[in-house]
């Protein structure tokens, strides 16, 4: 992840835009404070409170806890958590809608790795095949060491790996494509370690890329295990797996313009382990406090879409299946999305989202959330659009313009980082991402507070105006510009008498 570099300053370009328009406008100031912009922009800062945000996270984790420990999609914690957010809206004035949507429902029977008599950690990968009950043996076998670690074929070439559980190195392609080259080589099972000391949880994609069982281990674990190859593994990889149904919940603003939508979204599901408290309730937390301050009919120029997944945990789910249920006039109704997922991650970083790697505007959408932490006295740093695997990812596909900060999950946090934002290097931003410990003390509550201001500020900002990213001014703008054009028409028309 490179440095934050701005491409140009976003908040100083709304500044100049809002004093053109005759709106308010924050003051500078030298010290860490709000930067210049909408007066909306600054009231609706101020309104959205920590203490509110702590309150849903509260409700989250008791809806966990209360509806058999998570609040994974197709699950009755989740359907507690769209209640909850659905009255929340209801009751604030918003018209809530929700859109079901058929999800592949998956949680694990049997995770068990036994090496030589000596049974290991391991996490199975998403969408894993099943093994029969009991496992699988073979010979436990490692690729020569290269680059892409088991990517290719030829990496496969140099011995027998029939009837093998191959051991292989995260990295150089793919953990579809590393089990694949495996299962092309005659492997029964993978085993995926990670380059970093955390657990790793590999997805295949789809089932259909799926050729053999894999899981995931720890680097140290990983490492461990060089030393017993050659010796008999055993892998059993059971998952229950069928499908439901989840939700995705949806409010608009019956305020502004709804051809030219900002778009605000967090998912709202938790993995089967825990309740997800840091993942993702952080994000749908700060969403809903900005909802129901901003409310249901706020003086904006643009409507704004405030949209609360129902399943991104199994695999990105709902918000591919909601886009492609919009028409293409519909998707050009959205002028930009902004994306919250994990954003207070105990060991935080600062990232915002690489706009430079997507469509067009998503530089200037980087650019804002990166100028008011800037002006709030924190530095960031850019993560890749297409890296950053969240449900901003068919918004880019369609081609529109997205955004969002992040703190991290389970990569480590390294000694310039730690230098930089505070906290312990060579630990993850995370170490609890998708595990049972992922509950109300997961939570660094100053960076949640810090990252809900930097939503909200963003987010009322393209209310007033999302002229940076599309073109498209505010109305007192637009009004000013056919004003002289009316003062014309009138001159030729005396003219013309």
């Amino acid at each position: 992840m490179s440095s934050w570099r701005r491409p140009r300053s976003t908040v100083a370009v709304l500044a100049a835009a809002c004093v053109g328009l005759g709106l308010a406008v924050l003051p500078a100031s030298a010290g860490p404070a709000a930067p210049a912009g909408p007066k909306l922009a600054q009231q609706l800062t101020k309104a959205v409170t920590l203490d509110a945000m702590n309150r849903h996270l509260v409700a989250f984790q008791r809806l966990s806890d209360r509806n058999g420990g998570n609040r994974a999609p197709g699950t009755p914690g989740h359907r507690a958590s769209a209640d909850y957010v659905t009255g929340k809206l209801t009751d604030a004035g918003f018209t809530v809608t929700a859109q079901d949507f058929p999800v592949r429902y998956s949680a694990p029977l049997a995770e068990r790795f036994v090496v030589g008599g000596t049974a290991v950690t391991m996490h199975m990968a998403l969408y894993t095949p099943n093994t029969p009950v009991g496992g699988i043996t073979g010979r436990l076998a490692v690729p020569p060491d290269d680059p892409t670690h088991g990517c290719d074929a030829a990496d496969y070439a140099s011995a027998s790996y029939t009837g093998t559980v191959v051991l292989v190195r995260r990295g150089g392609c793919t953990f579809a494509v590393k089990q694949q080259a495996a299962a092309a080589a005659g492997a029964i099972a993978t085993i995926i370690y990670n380059t970093a000391d955390t657990w790793l949880r590999a997805s295949l994609v789809s089932e259909a890329d799926a050729r053999i069982p894999t899981g995931g281990v720890s680097r140290s674990i990983g490492e461990g295990l060089l030393a017993k190859v050659g010796q008999q593994a055993t892998v059993e990889l059971r998952t229950l797996t069928e499908m439901r149904t989840s939700r995705t919940i949806i409010a608009q603003t019956k305020t502004g313009r709804a051809n030219n939508v900002v778009m605000a979204g967090a998912h709202l599901d938790s993995v089967v382990e825990g309740a997800g408290v840091g993942t993702n309730g952080t994000g749908a937390a700060a969403l809903l406090e900005t909802a129901l301050k901003l409310g249901p009919s706020p003086k904006v120029n643009n409507a704004v879409r405030f949209v609360f997944w129902g399943a991104w945990e199994f695999g990105i789910v709902s918000a591919p299946y909601y886009l492609e249920h919009l028409t293409f006039e519909q998707q050009l109704d959205i002028a930009l999305y902004l994306n919250m997922d994990g954003i207070a991650a105990p060991n935080a970083g600062y990232f915002v989202y690489d706009g430079d790697t997507g469509p067009y505007g998503s530089t200037q959408i980087e650019g804002a959330f990166a100028d008011y932490l800037a002006a709030v006295g924190t530095q960031t740093e850019r993560i890749p659009l297409p890296a950053m695997r969240s449900d901003h990812l068919p918004f880019l596909t369609a081609g529109i313009p997205s955004g969002g900060v992040f703190t991290g999950n389970q990569d480590v946090k390294t000694a310039a980082q730690a230098t930089k934002w505070g906290g312990t290097a060579g630990i993850p931003f995370d170490a609890c991402y998708h595990e049972a410990c992922d509950n109300l003390g997961n939570v660094d509550r100053a960076v949640l507070d810090r990252n809900a201001d930097a939503l909200a500020w963003v987010t009322a900002s393209y209310a007033m105006s999302t002229e940076g990213v599309n073109g498209v001014p505010a109305r007192s703008a637009r009004a000013a510009k056919r004003a002289p054009m009316t003062r014309s028409a009138d001159v030729s028309n005396t003219a013309t008498r």
